[in-house]
């Protein structure tokens, strides 16, 4: 298997080589809420929010946890959730999940996060310059809630778009389980990982969205839109998601029994050969071993007979390998083992 298969092809156009990443602070205001984005901060920075903010101090422990289990804490004027999503870089051959850290009150949203999830950060841009004014509005213009959504929403369809780049992995690994020629025990491994790896990204999340969609309406507006309908539709993507995913495991289960399948049969024949060469090779390697001791055998140097001439022992020697092993290689025939 070529280098990079997996990444290249589910990540295509990104790098597989982790980069480090700049810390970055920025303070978008909206007309009702203000989104503050830490992505690679240190720890004063996000206690200088806790302070401001008055977040619980166990939250911003898991914040600077590079990998805490996903989880939604409910507070009164504010809730806080942990979310993983695949992260745009990562080391070749090493997975990981890149997780979301996320404070939202009524009047502020706080995302935390290590500043490899493509989707938030070109959303960050685009809400900090004015490169989509209509996008900008749209989504300041409303609640925290519904900034959250877009959030959201926006890193379910990259994982969405992920799972279906793993259907072109099947097929290509299709393509190469049939084909006796290339090797794909090493392909079929690494996309397994793969669709684990976003299967355990995609189970918790839809339980969590769920969890979000309840606890956001207490910082919605009332004459706003229902949340409930927008976040439904992320369930709804998530949905797809793990559809595509149990469809895809169950399908790399079956590639993976066909090529050990196929791989056995090929080690099979090679064996089947190998057996049949060393079986009709017996009888000259007994006849050979016989004749290479010292001991008086039948056309032996002791003795000479000339019924067939000079070479009387050595047509013997030949006659007594070659019969056996016609014998065998008729047998062998009949039974069909060196037809198949």
């Amino acid at each position: 298997m070529r280098k990079g298969f997996i990444s290249n092809r589910l990540r295509s156009g990104r790098k597989t080589i982790e980069n480090s990443i700049e810390r970055k602070i920025k303070t978008i205001h909206a007309e009702k809420f203000a989104w503050v984005d830490l992505q690679n901060p240190d720890r004063n920075d996000v206690e200088e929010l806790a302070k401001k903010y008055n977040f619980n101090a166990l939250n911003i422990e898991d914040c600077m946890t590079k990998f805490e289990l996903p989880k939604l804490d409910s507070y009164d004027d504010h809730f806080f959730v942990i979310l993983h999503f695949p992260p745009l870089t990562q080391k070749v051959g090493i997975s990981k999940n890149s997780q979301l850290s996320i404070f939202i009150g009524k009047d502020f949203l706080v995302t935390v996060h290590q500043g490899d999830l493509k989707p938030l950060v070109e959303l960050v841009d685009i809400c900090k310059s004015n490169s989509d004014e209509q996008r900008k509005n749209r989504i300041l213009q409303k609640s925290s809630g519904f900034l959250l959504h877009e959030i959201i929403d926006v890193l379910v369809d990259d994982l969405l778009h992920t799972s279906r780049k793993i259907i072109a992995n099947l097929d290509e690994i299709e393509d190469r389980v049939f084909d006796e020629t290339k090797p794909v025990a090493r392909s079929i491994a690494l996309l397994r990982r793969e669709i684990n790896r976003l299967r355990r990204i995609a189970t918790p999340l839809k339980k969590f969205v769920l969890e979000i969609t309840k606890n956001v309406k207490k910082f919605s507006e009332r004459d706003e839109e229902d949340l409930s309908l927008y976040f439904d539709d992320v369930i709804d993507h998530i949905d797809k998601v793990i559809e595509t995913l149990e469809e895809s495991r169950e399908t790399m289960e079956i590639y993976k029994d066909t090529d050990f399948v196929l791989s056995t049969e090929k080690t099979n024949k090679v064996l089947a050969v190998l057996t049949i060469i060393f079986t009709l090779a017996i009888p000259a390697t007994v006849i050979g071993t016989f004749y290479g001791m010292n001991v008086n055998l039948p056309g032996g140097v002791g003795e000479n007979p000339m019924f067939l001439g000079p070479f009387t022992t050595f047509i013997i020697v030949i006659l007594a390998s070659a019969i056996p092993a016609i014998m065998m290689f008729t047998y062998f025939k009949k039974l069909g083992w060196i037809n198949n």
